[in-house]
């Protein structure tokens, strides 16, 4: 079995980022350069399957799961998040917790989303909301709110915590809501996979009654994510931009 260490980082490292652009020999190449350049090289029935998904897309919803150590929790998050349309994920580190192995992937959803990397909760926290996201933790704390009460219309950060412990006093600190997951039966709590596609589908449901549709990229992050599709589906697509860019030296 692949050491639990290892497994993440390979997790992470494999995962999207914000895409800007890219850097083809003495050109930086925008978005829509590389739309243009690789275009011809993805299949029309591709491309038009990618345009369903670039409807759905939104960054108003951010996923965050913070000290989760096991691999398959953190897999099993991303695909929800990213076959709900929402775009960005940020994954924050707790120390030396060790990490545990799980056999369950993503199936490749990681590579699909901007995922980012903290160290600490702070840190994360400060750049949620300087981005404009209301900070909304799941946790059974004094004050905490019914999940259909939290309003998804606006730009919402979802925090789940670590298997064991929950969130961190940090990031309890830093919340501008704690929200409960409706549990009618014997049970108190739920898995953190579990959790997070019940919270994530009802802020996809939530914002479809209210605003029509999940999605609502505009012309910029739909071109800037086309890029990026393009870039992902296409083989060596870095060679081909690469070359394109030699011709015009």
């Amino acid at each position: 079995m692949e050491h639990p260490q290892k497994a993440m980082e390979a997790l992470i490292t494999s995962s999207g980022h914000r895409f800007e652009g890219w850097q083809a020999g003495q050109h930086w190449l925008p978005p829509e350069d590389i739309v243009h350049i690789l275009g011809p090289h993805v299949a029309e029935e591709r491309k038009r399957r990618m345009e369903d998904i670039l409807d759905g897309r939104t960054y108003d919803v951010a996923t965050v799961v913070e000290g989760v150590i096991n691999t398959g929790n953190v897999s099993a998050v991303m695909r929800t998040a990213e076959g709900l349309g929402f775009q960005p994920f940020h994954v924050i580190r707790r120390g030396e917790v060790p990490f545990k192995h799980s056999s369950r992937t993503t199936q490749g959803a990681q590579k699909w989303l901007d995922v980012h990397v903290w160290d600490t909760s702070p840190a994360c926290i400060e750049h949620l909301k300087a981005c404009g996201y209301t900070v909304v933790v799941t946790a059974l704390t004094e004050g905490a709110v019914p999940l259909e009460e939290v309003d998804f219309t606006r730009k919402t950060a979802m925090v789940f915590g670590n298997e064991a412990m929950g969130c961190s006093e940090a990031m309890l600190a830093g919340a501008d809501q704690t929200c409960i997951l409706p549990s009618p039966g014997f049970v108190q709590s739920y898995n953190i996979s579990v959790a997070a596609a019940m919270s994530l589908y009802a802020a996809f449901s939530a914002r479809t009654r209210a605003l029509g549709a999940n999605g609502n990229l505009d012309q910029s992050e739909r071109e800037r994510l086309r890029a990026d599709f393009y870039f992902r589906s296409v083989r060596r697509a870095g060679g081909i931009l690469e070359r394109w860019s030699e011709t015009r030296s």
